[in-house]
């Protein structure tokens, strides 16, 4: 039930920070949609594509298409007034990363998948939203630009995988993996945690 309730918020605030960023770029309201949409349901969609989970889950689901195009259109209104929501957008955008990383993993889990592929799964489901996203409005996707977003994902995975394999129930297994990556996303952005980035610049010729 909490992971239902959280992602159903994710899906929410991701499609309006997806929205937002076709409005960065001076889309057009289909444009607007489309960004939305990729943003909030694309991870999930990757995965199952790559495991092979059909049908793909917003297929059996409509009300959560009408959500979040709902929310991408409704982001275009009030989109001036969200500069104000920024630091609940932060904490909404975190609570989102850990919780798609967490169903990532869970349907993994459910098709019997080995460990390394169940970590996987939860990291495309967490990630790809947002780097579909930034590719779509053509920017570097903020994952491989040093923000510590990927390692959020993997250790909510790892930290969840541990407790399921040390007989923790599952309620509280997914509750303690959903805070730990909100806090530790958060500590990152607050203290500006960062990943060591690659910097090469010399010609071969």
């Amino acid at each position: 039930m909490l992971l239902t309730v959280v992602y159903f918020v994710a899906i929410t605030a991701e499609a309006m920070s997806g929205a937002l960023a076709a409005g960065q770029r001076n889309l057009d309201f289909f444009g607007v949609v489309v960004i939305a949409f990729v943003t909030a349901l694309g991870g999930g969609t990757i995965r199952d594509l790559v495991l092979g989970h059909f049908p793909i889950g917003w297929t059996q689901h409509p009300g959560t298409i009408y959500l979040v195009v709902s929310a991408g259109l409704l982001t275009t209104l009030i989109a001036r007034h969200m500069v104000r929501l920024k630091r609940l957008f932060l904490v909404l955008d975190a609570m989102g990363l850990a919780a798609f990383s967490l169903i990532g993993c869970r349907v993994a889990v459910e098709m019997d998948y080995a460990t390394p592929v169940v970590i996987l799964a939860g990291m495309i489901t967490g990630i790809c939203g947002g780097i579909l996203r930034d590719v779509l409005c053509n920017q570097v996707p903020i994952v491989f630009s040093g923000e510590l977003y990927a390692v959020v994902s993997l250790a909510v995975c790892a930290l969840y995988l541990g407790l399921a394999f040390c007989g923790v129930a599952e309620p509280i297994a997914i509750a303690i993996s959903v805070v730990a990556g909100l806090v530790l996303r958060l500590l990152a952005i607050w203290r500006g945690w960062r990943l060591p980035t690659f910097s090469y610049h010399e010609r071969w010729d």
